[in-house]
């Protein structure tokens, strides 16, 4: 396929709704797979498994984090060519990008590898519950690069605009952890093992489809040569290091808010688990709104067409407010039948009533932070995503959770992130407007889409 790219015509609030949507239902589904995998280890009955696998996903988290980062620079890059009538580029683009992320995160695997005992002792594991965590680290982390790789390929489906052939790559992979997950840890009694060995598997499936889509369908991934990794290095990592940075600071903030709530015991931990739960299915499509139209920003802003990008982000941020309303009502009318399934009862139940009638609703502005996150990271200015991010997770949640928390008790917590959500969600997409209205002709920044030396080679080796 190598016409023009396809966000460049056609309504942007049909682009906007169509990413995001394929995208929402495949980070459900992946959470709907972790939830069935957690239940087959919960059959076996041994608290310790479930505790292990616990401390080891916290582990993982971070290179998570990084991998998402460096599949969001690699999509801005990618559409920005596709936009800018550069498919040549682009592709090589797409390949340096996935070799690239290999070697970052299969580095980062080996030293969770040579280090995991230590990693897990200081996560707060002991006994044979930390033995049980590093095994399982052991078995997943040497696929992290894998999981990357494949993460890149997936992120160029998205940046064409193929956002169905992205979505079954997910539900595809979830699909094969569904079925192998039950058999491997539950009917073969490989516990823990076969928990670990499914995840592999998993990521290898994703890596072929991927691969297979953006190659056999869509031309978009150029012969590997070392000449392309080491022009596309500097540029990849200009929008990568700013985009792991602001992928990073979720985590921190989070970890914040759960230390503060664990000082109000059990009951209190309990609620914010199942608020935790709560949060990544009603909003997935939240979190998918700034992966999902990333490339739309980038193929627009290739073309050079300001009028385009602007209009894309009026429309995302209308959809994310219509979005994140509708899941915060839906969340409010099913709240006494989430407390009885839950079976929640005194502080549980006041933390998740606090969050389904106040807190669900700092979603709706920080539906506005993803907006602008994602213009920022497409636009050139990605560093300025960074310091929303950080701003939010890092500079002002510890304050208002420890002052909320001392007036209110453990709902306080639930305030904080809703109050901290609303202050950066307003300035940054105030600050994400701003930007995009100033982009013309003259103030644009330039593309940097080339290497440091020009392609000698550029569509020598396209596939016929």
């Amino acid at each position: 396929m190598a016409g023009q790219g396809r966000f460049l015509t056609g309504s942007t609030m049909g682009h906007v709704v169509r990413m995001t949507m394929t995208g929402a239902m495949g980070i459900t589904f992946v959470f709907l797979v972790d939830a069935a995998n957690l239940f087959w280890i919960a059959k076996l009955e041994q608290p310790r498994l479930m505790a292990a696998i616990g401390f080891a996903f916290a582990i993982q988290f971070l290179s998570v984090s990084t991998g998402i980062g460096l599949m969001v620079a690699a999509t801005a890059l990618i559409s920005k060519g596709i936009g800018a009538g550069k498919r040549g580029t682009a592709r090589r683009q797409a390949t340096s990008a996935m070799i690239l992320a290999f070697i970052i995160q299969s580095t980062m695997g080996l030293l969770i590898l040579l280090f995991r005992h230590q990693i897990v002792a200081l996560s707060g594991a002991t006994g044979e519950t930390a033995d049980l965590a590093a095994r399982y680290l052991a078995i997943t982390v040497p696929s992290l690069g894998v999981m990357a790789a494949a993460m890149i390929a997936n992120g160029s489906l998205r940046a064409e605009g193929d956002g169905m052939r992205s979505m079954t790559v997910t539900l595809t992979s979830g699909g094969v952890a569904m079925i192998i997950d039950p058999i491997m840890i539950y009917g073969w009694g490989w516990g823990l093992d076969g928990a670990a060995i499914g995840v592999v598997i998993t990521r290898f499936v994703m890596l072929g489809m991927a691969i297979y889509f953006a190659t056999v369908t869509h031309d978009l991934l150029a012969r590997p040569r070392r000449r392309d990794c080491l022009g596309s290095l500097r540029p990849y990592m200009v929008i990568a290091v700013p985009a792991i940075l602001t992928q990073m600071a979720t985590p921190v903030g989070n970890y914040i808010l759960t230390s503060v709530m664990a000082q109000f015991g059990d009951e209190a931990m309990a609620g914010w688990a199942v608020v935790g739960r709560l949060t990544v299915v009603a909003f997935g499509g939240i979190f998918s709104l700034a992966g999902a139209i990333g490339g739309i920003f980038g193929q627009n802003y290739g073309a050079r067409d300001y009028g385009r990008v602007r209009r894309t982000y009026r429309d995302a941020v209308i959809f994310g407010l219509g979005y994140s309303c509708v899941m915060w009502v839906l969340l409010a009318l099913a709240s006494p039948l989430i407390e009885q399934g839950f079976a929640l009862s005194g502080l549980a139940a006041e933390v998740l009533y606090t969050f389904t009638y106040v807190g669900a609703g700092g979603f709706v502005f920080g539906a506005l932070l993803f907006v602008s996150n994602a213009a920022f990271n497409a636009l050139g200015r990605p560093r300025r995503a960074t310091l929303s991010n950080w701003t939010r997770d890092g500079i002002l949640t510890l304050p208002f959770a420890l002052w909320l928390a001392a007036v209110f008790g453990a709902p306080g917590v639930i305030y904080a992130q809703a109050i901290c959500s609303v202050i950066v969600g307003v300035g940054a997409v105030i600050w994400g407007w701003n930007y995009v209205t100033s982009l013309n002709r003259e103030m644009l920044p330039p593309l940097d889409l080339a290497p440091a030396r020009p392609y000698a080679h550029a569509d020598r080796f396209r596939r016929r």
